[in-house]
Order: structure tokens, then sequence, then C-alpha cells
């Protein structure tokens, strides 16, 4: 199935904000903290299929997180650095990348918003596609 403004997205909202961009869609589950260096933006868990890929600036899609209560601090680290994803779409509700989202937030006035959708609406949103995300949650095709 294509995605257009016919097959929106709603998002259930665990971190409020908007972005805009081309999406990188991850195919396994990836850890924020010892497997994606907050530095670079960069993926650096050599047994991830990804391994090597720069999420810096994109719409960061994957299916879950793998990790633990680090994982707050990674994504919170990567953002602070202007080296994180400009948001992030999950296949799972995942309240330690929304409150590394949170804290980079109040902290650093940034605007990350991110969303839990369904693993088969994360199969839509494929990597080069432009999307956009309102504060609603909702996720729509990009025009520009």
């Amino acid at each position: 199935m294509s995605f257009s403004a016919a097959n929106a997205i709603q998002g259930m909202v665990l971190n409020p904000g908007s972005a805009a961009g081309e999406v990188i869609r991850l195919d396994e589950p990836l850890s924020f903290w010892g497997g994606y260096d907050p530095a670079t933006g960069m993926v650096i868990d050599q047994h991830h299929p990804q391994s090597g890929v720069v999420v810096r600036q994109k719409i960061l899609v994957l299916p879950s997180s793998r990790g633990s209560a680090g994982t707050p601090a990674g994504v919170a680290e990567s953002i602070r650095t202007g080296h994180g994803p400009s948001a992030i779409v999950i296949g799972s509700s995942d309240v330690n990348i929304a409150i590394g989202a949170m804290v980079a937030d109040m902290l650093y006035s940034s605007d990350t918003p991110v969303l839990a959708i369904t693993l088969e609406e994360t199969a839509i949103l494929t990597t080069g596609l432009r999307v956009r995300i309102g504060r609603s949650g909702m996720i729509e095709p990009d025009g520009d």
C-alpha cells in the first residue's frame, strides 16, 4: 500500500511535537544505550542490519526499542547535540524513548515528537518517504 493523504496515520502521542522530513525505517529494534551513538546519530550496533546508518534529523521509524533505563539518556543526549532524529515513530508504546524526548524538550527547548503506531503502520512508512507530523500525532505525506 502506498502512503497518501487518504491513508494518513493517527499516532498515539507519547511526546508532543511537530516535525517534517525524510523517513528512515529500521528493520529491527534498536538500543539507544550502546547500539546508537548520540554524538553522531549513527547506529553503531555491529549486529544491527542497518549498522552505520545515520538517523540525524530524520523521522526515525522502528518496530521497538531494545534496552534499558539508559535509553532516555541516549535519546536526550542525541537531541542535545543536534544529532538526534527529528521525530521517533515506534511500533509499540515506549516510555523510555518518550522520557528521553520529554527531558530534552524541557532542558534544551527541543520539539521532538514521539508517536506509537501499529507494526502494520510502520511498514507503510518506508525509508525515503517524506512525511510531516502534527502536534495531534497525525502523520501525513509531505509534499515539499
